[in-house]
């Protein structure tokens, strides 16, 4: 009986531990990074426990700062858009070991610009 019930123990551990629980707690905070590509520069954004994400990206080429609104989801994959207007995509992935990287393009100003980003959680 007691080797059954370690066993049923055992088994609820492993159950109880799995790294598959990931939640938008885990990406909440302040992030930022660099971007590059046409233009290149830094960004940076807030995760709310809601997934809503808010932030700017400023160029280093121009002198320009440019919104970024979008949300993120419990998986860590972050869909939102950049400009003034919005004109533009800022997509990728952040992972709970506090690392983020992705695409961005933008619209405007003419012509057209893309890249690529990456950074960090603080």
């Amino acid at each position: 009986m007691k080797k059954l019930f370690l066993l049923l123990l055992t088994a609820f551990l492993f159950i109880g531990c799995s790294s598959d629980d990931d939640t938008i707690y885990d990406y909440v905070g302040t992030w930022s990074g660099s971007y590059e590509g046409n233009d290149k520069g830094v960004w940076n954004f807030v995760v709310d426990e809601s997934g809503k994400v808010v932030g700017t990206m400023h160029s280093d080429v121009n002198n320009e700062n440019y919104s970024i609104n979008g949300n993120l989801s419990e998986t860590g994959d972050l869909n939102a858009r950049v400009g003034l207007p919005s004109q533009g995509d800022f997509k990728g992935t952040l992972t709970t070991e506090k690392k983020g990287n992705g695409n961005w393009s933008n619209s405007l100003p003419t012509p057209a610009q893309s890249g690529s980003w990456k950074g960090e959680k603080k």
